[in-house]
């Protein structure tokens, strides 16, 4: 549809098939539907989406492919995209390496010849495109190369629409090497099919080379009728890198002719062409930065929404679930020093009283600032959390000097440093907190070293509160408590 210049039919059966891929595919045939879409996306002018596409596509690309003709077909595809945004080397290398996969395949199986044929028609007509703009004593080497693998497709390619293409794309490479007869035989031959079938591309591609020769053979009258044809052709399937092309040559042949209305108009529609192409090239970008914009806005949403659930809103610590999710690479980290994590559990005395005596919002100050003298005693390497209500945590990861007195030394400053706080800022002269404290170490599990302190923190609380208790060194009993997993 997009070669018959039904623009608006193509667009809608493209919505149809876009959000499809069919079932049962391996990654390289999924490449190639994905970056074939985004090749066809791309001349619908929809360019964010055919950025999205081929940037899908392509990541299934990555791996070996030494045989697979759907890793072919992607690989053409994408080298036109890639054409198009200007990245003109790569393109040309994109093309080489997908005519060099599709050959092994076609050795392998005769179902690739036809992919064969169309990498060989895409590396051709490219190349007959860098002879047009090379220096005129490289250009006819060029065209022969492009010759060369435009002849070898024509050899191996039965299907009507693909041997179209590659007769159009053969005769200009005739052209430029000098052999016009048998360019116009094969341009006019490549002609009278297309308007047969209706495909106005290879009729575009046609008409453009029959121009070429008759400019070359001095019929200047007919060369600018039949470049004429062929802009218009290009101009109806939306294809800015023939316009651009075909425009130019109209140019040149009315400039020759003193046709300085015809040139001047030629030139028009070859700048609406480039201006075209980057225009809608900028807009694509932007839209896909637009895209990406959202995407990271959205991802950083994301990211916040999870570390608050992480986190506990009174006293800003971890809460429970950021405890669970970090103890893990802590304790593994401390087991890969060669060192022993310990776990302080803190438990605010009679904090009940606290609430009665001067009010539940006292309490949350309350709790607050001991969550403010935890963070003051400990690094900012070891793990503070808010365990529930009046219960605090604090893991200890590796640390330097005797790690026999990392624990229960923490724990002792912690149990100073409210002892000794200033309390009547937050609760006047009517309450004075203190914690006690149970403290465990050895290579173990979070729960396990959690059971631990919490049976210290008990003899702390039975042996008159406000103290540190701690528990004998865990023995690992399993090969899971010894990694920490």
């Amino acid at each position: 549809m997009l070669n018959a210049g039904r623009l608006a039919e193509a667009n809608t059966l493209f919505d149809q098939v876009v959000s499809r891929v069919p079932p049962g595919v391996d990654r390289w045939q999924r490449s190639a539907v994905l970056v074939d879409r985004a090749k066809l996306a791309w001349r619908l002018g929809r360019i964010p989406l055919a950025l999205e596409l081929a940037a899908e596509g392509w990541t299934d690309l990555d791996g070996e492919h030494d045989d697979n003709p759907a890793a072919a077909q992607a690989m053409h595809a994408l080298a036109y995209l890639l054409e198009g945004i200007g990245n003109r080397r790569a393109a040309v290398d994109m093309l080489r390496l997908s005519v060099q996969v599709a050959r092994r395949a076609a050795e392998r199986s005769p179902g690739a010849v036809e992919i064969l044929g169309h990498c060989l028609q895409g590396l051709g007509g490219t190349l007959n495109f860098r002879a047009i703009s090379s220096p005129p004593d490289r250009a006819p080497a060029i065209f022969e190369e492009a010759r060369g693998y435009l002849r070898e497709g024509l050899d191996l390619v039965e299907e009507k629409h693909m041997r179209r293409a590659l007769l159009a794309a053969y005769s200009r490479s005739l052209a430029g090497v000098g052999e016009l007869d048998q360019a116009e035989e094969h341009a006019q031959e490549a002609l009278r099919q297309a308007e047969g079938a209706g495909d106005k591309w290879a009729s575009a591609v046609a008409c453009w080379v029959l121009a070429v020769v008759r400019r070359e053979q001095g019929d200047l009258v007919r060369a600018r009728t039949l470049a004429s044809r062929a802009v218009a052709a290009s101009e109806s399937i939306n294809d800015p890198s023939l316009l651009l092309r075909f425009s130019l040559d109209l140019a040149d042949i009315c400039a020759e002719m003193g046709d300085h209305v015809g040139e001047a108009t030629a030139l028009r529609c070859s700048v609406a062409a480039s201006r075209t192409a980057t225009e809608t090239l900028q807009e694509g970008l932007g839209q896909a930065l637009e895209q990406r914009r959202v995407a990271v806005q959205a991802q950083r949403l994301a990211v916040a929404a999870q570390e608050a659930a992480a986190r506990d809103p009174l006293t800003g610590l971890a809460n429970r679930l950021g405890l669970e999710r970090a103890a893990a690479g802590l304790l593994e980290s401390t087991a890969a020093r060669g060192r022993v994590p310990w776990l302080v559990l803190v438990d605010v005395d009679r904090f009940k009283g606290v609430n009665d005596d001067a009010g539940h919002a006292a309490g949350d100050a309350t709790l607050r600032e001991i969550a403010q003298l935890l963070r003051r005693e400990c690094r900012a390497a070891d793990l503070v959390a808010r365990w529930a209500g009046d219960e605090f945590v604090v893991l200890l990861g590796a640390a330097d000097g005797n790690t026999l007195e990392v624990g229960p030394t923490v724990a002792e400053r912690i149990r100073a440093a409210v002892d000794n706080h200033d309390w009547t800022v937050v609760l006047g002269t009517a309450c004075h907190p203190t914690v006690s404290i149970g403290v465990a170490a050895g290579p173990a599990t979070l729960d396990h070293l959690f059971a631990a302190a919490d049976m210290a923190l008990y003899r702390a609380k039975r042996h008159g509160r406000n103290r540190v208790e701690v528990e004998p060194h865990l023995t690992p009993t399993t090969p899971e408590a010894i990694s920490g997993n």
